[in-house]
């Protein structure tokens, strides 16, 4: 299966899904985001996914696919339902308004 395959079936699996690397600070800050959800109970377990890229073989093939379906390949990559939106500063700046948990909850 292709990483682009493989990426798609992934996001299309949960209503968040992250691709991260575990020492990226970036990541930490929208990892704190969705945590704040998770224990507010906005958001289940079950809806949140990471998947921490750094060990994977096709770590640079991920990172590659990403930067064609969104225009970076920097980690984080952030989808709400299907639907990038964005990297650590962005899924901050959207839980400090409101708008993350509204994305969620959609």
């Amino acid at each position: 299966m292709s990483v682009a395959t493989t990426v798609d079936q992934k996001i299309a699996s949960k209503k968040v899904i992250m691709y991260s690397k575990s020492y990226c600070p970036f990541c930490t800050k929208a990892k704190k985001a969705f945590q704040d959800l998770l224990n507010d109970g906005t958001l289940s377990k079950n809806d949140y996914e990471v998947v921490e890229i750094e060990n994977d073989p096709n770590c640079d093939a991920i990172q590659d696919y990403m930067k064609t379906k969104t225009g970076g390949r920097s980690v984080p990559r952030v989808f709400i339902n299907g639907k990038f939106i964005g990297g650590g500063d962005e899924t901050a700046q959207m839980k400090s308004t409101g708008k993350l948990t509204e994305l969620v909850k959609a």
